[in-house]
């Protein structure tokens, strides 16, 4: 039952609460994001007066930003203690990397820490203290950054994020800061006060302490104003996805983890950047600027008038959009490892005396051959392609090949040949061919090349040189070891 409310912010506040709760099962319990500050304060007093103590936990994250941080923690215990509030606090590390803002990057921690800690415990709904001085703020941002719709739209009510285990849910965010600082007032709450939010080097405190102020007073209702800007601008976004919804099903293929190159470019621009945009989002990977996507769609433009896909070049978030065969998509790594001829010449062949080790490590190719113990394989004489992910069954070769002469891994100088068949009649053929035949992309193709002495023994990608595999006598049961090739795996 909802407890009375005897001033108007506290009604205003417990109406908020009760309105979220609506959305909520009887039987779920709801975490409370706890900074310790009067927002999140009010809001994880006010929901154990609306929703019960038993149905709350109450979420606190140590940054480790502040050389109070400790005394935060213990007063955030405290707080939820002296309410019979379930108490929990994680300690993350946040990036103080160059060119990385700490705001950010404490939030994205935060977040992730949240998220972890509410599934941990199965509880999908969390709250958060935004309120609508803190959404007039990110618009105010937003615009000064020159952000699209689906930034002007700020803070969302309600929003599951992809991956996440909890709804994040802001009942406070029409609720204006100095209405929480009423109710934290007239119910003697007592609160931190983070010396951080006083520095205006950081955006949103240089707005919060010297440009909100001048506008309350030639436009008061700017607050208002700001957050019917969001919800238009929220709107208009639905509608572009849902438009990006429709194209991705004309245009893209498996499973939407690729475009047809044709298909994209038949739209015209602000259409084919709309779905770009989404379809960055729906992959996982951070928003692009509207400089690299443009950038990025002139290119594909380009590589579909001269049929040069190999010269893409657009990095975003550690990975490389690729354009072969008709196809769109991204892949882990930079374009410029596989293109750089400076890289290429600077590899030296590296040199390996075979003694049964189970890997060999080419940093400066960034992955390593292994050696894998396989069973004989007996009268496959199969040619099938094989991808990237993949290793042919009879690609595998005696022990007693492998020792008779030096290993070495070398760079491709053009002109190889190696004969995939297991038949002594088959030619050999060009490893150019051979990539071509299998569908292997030109910036795939810049992989070692593994000899056996000085014959050519195996290639990533498409397996044993057979010529130089059946070269030595092996002994009947005679062991066999199967090669593989395999990536550094590459963090976006």
């Amino acid at each position: 039952m909802t407890p009375p409310a005897e001033s108007p912010a506290e009604r205003l506040v417990i109406e908020a609460l009760g309105l979220a709760l609506s959305a909520v099962s009887v039987h779920e319990r709801i975490a409370v994001a706890f900074s310790g500050g009067v927002d999140s304060s009010v809001l994880l007093d006010a929901a154990v007066r609306v929703v019960g103590a038993p149905r709350c936990v109450a979420l606190h994250v140590h940054h480790g930003l502040s050389p109070y941080a400790d005394a935060w923690l213990a007063h955030c215990h405290a707080f939820a203690h002296e309410r019979g509030v379930e108490f929990e606090a994680e300690r993350v590390d946040v990036s103080r990397a160059a060119g990385v803002s700490v705001e950010a990057a404490a939030r994205d921690a935060r977040y992730r820490a949240l998220d972890a800690m509410c599934s941990a415990r199965g509880i999908r709904t969390l709250w958060l203290a935004q309120h609508a001085d803190d959404q007039a703020e990110t618009v105010l941002l937003q615009l000064l950054r020159g952000a699209g719709l689906a930034g002007l739209a700020a803070m969302a009510p309600a929003f599951l994020p992809a991956g996440s285990a909890a709804m994040r849910v802001r009942p406070l965010l029409h609720v204006l800061r100095g209405q929480l600082e009423q109710y934290a007032s007239e119910r003697n709450l007592s609160w931190i006060d983070d010396e951080s939010n006083a520095d205006t080097r950081y955006a949103r405190n240089a707005l919060r302490h010297e440009v909100t102020p001048a506008l309350a007073v030639h436009f008061p209702g700017f607050r208002d104003a700001l957050a019917r800007t969001a919800a238009h601008a929220a709107s208009a976004q639905r509608l572009l996805d849902e438009l990006a919804r429709l194209d991705m099903e004309a245009v893209s293929t498996d499973a939407g983890r690729a475009l047809a190159h044709d298909a994209l470019l038949a739209l015209d621009d602000d259409r084919a950047l709309n779905l770009l945009r989404y379809w960055i989002r729906s992959t996982g990977l951070v928003a692009a600027s509207s400089a690299r996507l443009t950038d990025a769609l002139r290119q594909l433009r380009e590589v579909a008038a001269t049929g040069e896909g190999h010269r893409l070049r657009v990095d975003h978030a550690g990975q490389a959009l690729r354009s072969y065969r008709g196809l769109v998509y991204w892949e882990a790594g930079d374009s410029s490892e596989c293109t750089d001829e400076t890289v290429r010449a600077a590899r030296e062949v590296s040199e390996l005396a075979w003694q049964g080790e189970s890997v060999w490590r080419l940093p400066q190719w960034r992955g390593t051959f292994v050696f894998a113990p396989a069973n004989p394989i007996a009268g496959d004489e199969s040619d099938a392609s094989v991808c990237p992910d993949d290793t042919l069954d009879h690609d595998t070769i005696p022990v007693s090949v492998l020792k008779r002469a030096g290993l070495s891994a070398r760079s491709r100088s053009g002109g190889e040949r190696m004969r995939t068949s297991v038949s002594s009649d088959a030619p050999s053929r060009t490893l150019k061919n051979l990539f071509q035949e299998r569908a292997i992309p030109a910036w795939k193709r810049d992989v070692p090349l593994l000899y056996i002495g000085d014959e050519l023994l195996f290639v990533p990608w498409l397996g044993v040189n057979q010529a130089a595999a059946a070269s030595g006598a092996a002994e009947p049961g005679e062991s066999r070891v199967k090669i593989l090739w395999r990536e550094d795996l590459l963090i976006a």
